[in-house]
């Protein structure tokens, strides 16, 4: 069973905006799209880098390094030079806070 990790308020993050949290050691990126909350490991699958800084396109990230691409939405590789996805986490939000459940 998961636990649910307060980690900050709904308003602070805009569409198009993201913030980096530590869960249980594990740097995680919790990203705002116009859908909703998405939160994904911070690291690139294909060099082990972090991956929050790259350019947001639609629902995915692309890796600033490499080119490589996910999907913020579940994790899933999109393009080359990765192959493996990155874990994704699931969100909600509760009394107007972002909560991340801790796998």
């Amino acid at each position: 069973m998961s636990e649910w990790v307060d980690v900050i308020s709904e308003a602070a993050l805009a569409v198009g905006e993201h913030v980096r949290v530590d869960l249980d050691g594990v740097d995680v990126a919790v990203f705002r799209l116009a859908d909703g909350f998405y939160a994904i490991e911070d690291v690139c699958t294909h060099d082990g880098t972090e991956i929050a800084s790259g350019e947001l396109d639609g629902d995915e990230i692309v890796c600033p390094r490499h080119g490589a691409r996910f999907c913020l939405k579940t994790g899933a590789v999109k393009c080359a030079p990765a192959y493996e996805d990155i874990t994704s986490y699931a969100v909600r939000v509760v009394d107007g806070r972002l909560q991340i459940a801790s796998n």
